[in-house]
């Protein structure tokens, strides 16, 4: 059996994450996405949170499994016997980053394999940051996240009102 593990902070998720998560479960026996506890970035949604919109996300797909972890991406690979760490390609200065990522990982444990897809065309747009600044500017996001994760960003920006970027001063 092979495990896969595909890691990120998922926030939010988007079409783009769930490209790359439905074919990767294709090509393993199992995938585990999971959502990373403590990124050193600031996030709008609490590790609750996110794991619940991936669950959701995921529902009915019985090659997923959804987890969360903290600490070295290696080390939950291993404690969850994932053999292939899952990262997905979207323009070229993705491949920079995530080629020195593969690296570290591969020094740290050289035994896991890291393996990256490259996102369909329709979504080499989309990150979790461009997702929630098209939210707080009251754009349509409806074509970039499943419905559950349109709601939840929408409520989440009403109940935190700093965190919605000001309407542009027209001339």
């Amino acid at each position: 059996m092979v495990r896969a593990f595909f890691p990120g902070t998922f926030d939010p998720i988007h079409y783009g994450h769930m490209n790359i998560a439905l074919r990767a479960s294709n090509l393993f026996d199992e995938l585990i996405v999971a959502v990373y506890d403590r990124p050193l970035k600031n996030l709008l949604f609490s590790p609750e949170e996110r794991m619940e919109l991936v669950k959701q996300a995921f529902f009915g797909q019985e090659k997923i499994r959804v987890i969360g972890y903290r600490g070295l991406t290696v080390d939950a690979c291993r404690e969850n016997g994932a053999q292939v760490i899952v990262r997905g390609l979207r323009v070229f200065s993705d491949f920079e980053y995530e080629f020195r990522m593969a690296l570290a990982n591969h020094r740290l444990a050289p035994d896991i394999e890291v393996i990256a897809l490259i996102t369909n065309e329709e979504h080499t747009f989309l990150s979790s940051s461009t997702v929630r600044e098209i939210a707080a500017l009251g754009g349509d996001i409806s074509s970039m996240v499943p419905p559950h994760v349109e709601i939840a960003l929408k409520d989440k920006l009403k109940q935190t009102p700093s965190l919605q970027l000001p309407m542009p001063i027209r001339d």
